[in-house]
């Protein structure tokens, strides 16, 4: 929740007045990239590169992914953190934030998609996905700064999905729940998973390096739960403090050597052709207040989930269950 309040009182324009920064962090919001690869793309050094990239560590905007070695040489990898989503929308001026949807929340492969046919629409206006985890995206929209929340939080209690967490960040307000889709989660490693990684309690052999989700991740929650329910702790595997915040980047790290094994979705591990143990089915949803379901702002993105060709297409995906994909529920005040 720090995070988003920092968004609020930080003034990004100072950092983002030199034009190089202002284009490393475009390049670093498009996917990760190391010193020598935003150089090439700059036409410039990376000595200078790395004086920028210091400045924009320090305002918060971009991180340190993770580092591997390559032909004898250290080669660190950045991103861009959720700060610089927001800040780009507002410096911007071709893609202002009042004529784009904002969806905070957990990252997912089909909200990535359904972005992209909202792209293609020219009448259509852009969505945004930000990968903050399904907690932060709540908060979030608590707070005004999306309209769609993405969460899959499971109340262990109840078995249900999203329901009362929805009731807990937004106490008397009439809300939507809309099912994006049920996707399968499991563990993601190497293909053949040449370590024999079958289930969670193989995360603590001394063997196996995990890489984590963010804190705040649905997925991350599913994680801690499910060790307290095995008797074991953060403290017993390796790489628990490792963090990605895109199951992609889980993905990219196993597919790169940086880590054995990391929980996310079938999706992910297609996309990078790798080994699939599948351990649970969840439901994904968007969270919207009530008010909102008729705003023409939202309607394009509502409609498309309806559409049969858009269902085809996140079936494509792999370990989607599109059966409810646009099913409606009512939170009730």
């Amino acid at each position: 929740m720090d995070s988003l309040q920092n968004i609020r009182t930080f003034d990004p324009l100072p950092v983002l007045a030199h034009p190089q920064r202002l284009a490393i962090l475009r390049f670093l919001m498009a996917g990760n990239g190391t010193l020598s690869q935003i150089a090439r793309a700059m036409d410039t050094y990376p000595a200078q590169v790395r004086h920028h990239l210091k400045q924009l560590e320090a305002a918060g905007l971009v991180t340190l992914q993770f580092t591997r070695v390559a032909g004898g040489f250290v080669e660190k990898y950045y991103r861009a953190l959720a700060q610089a989503f927001v800040i780009n929308l507002a410096i911007v001026p071709e893609r202002p934030q009042q004529t784009a949807v904002m969806a905070w929340g957990s990252h997912d492969l089909g909200m990535d998609l359904l972005a992209k046919k909202m792209q293609e629409t020219e009448t259509a206006p852009d969505l945004y996905t930000v990968p903050v985890g399904s907690l932060d995206g709540l908060v979030a929209l608590r707070q005004g700064m999306c309209q769609v929340a993405g969460c899959h939080l499971l109340d262990a209690e109840s078995g249900k999905y999203n329901l009362s967490f929805v009731r807990h960040f937004f106490p008397g307000e009439p809300m939507r729940l809309m099912t994006l889709a049920h996707r399968q989660q499991g563990l993601l490693v190497m293909p053949g998973n040449p370590a024999r990684i079958e289930s969670l309690t193989d995360l603590a052999r001394e063997d196996v390096m995990f890489i984590n989700r963010n804190r705040g991740a649905g997925t991350r929650l599913w994680l801690d739960r499910q060790l307290r329910q095995l008797g074991l702790s953060g403290a017993q595997i390796k790489g628990y403090e490792a963090t990605a915040v895109t199951h992609v980047e889980v993905a990219q790290a196993i597919a790169m050597g940086e880590a054995d094994v990391g929980l996310g979705v079938a999706a992910a591990a297609r996309r990078f052709g790798l080994d699939f143990v599948p351990l649970f089915t969840e439901r994904y949803d968007l969270a919207l207040l009530e008010e909102s379901m008729e705003e023409p702002l939202l309607q394009p993105m509502l409609d498309a989930l309806q559409t049969a060709v858009f269902r085809q297409e996140l079936a494509g995906l792999g370990g989607y269950d599109i059966t409810q994909t646009g099913a409606e529920i009512k939170v009730e005040a």
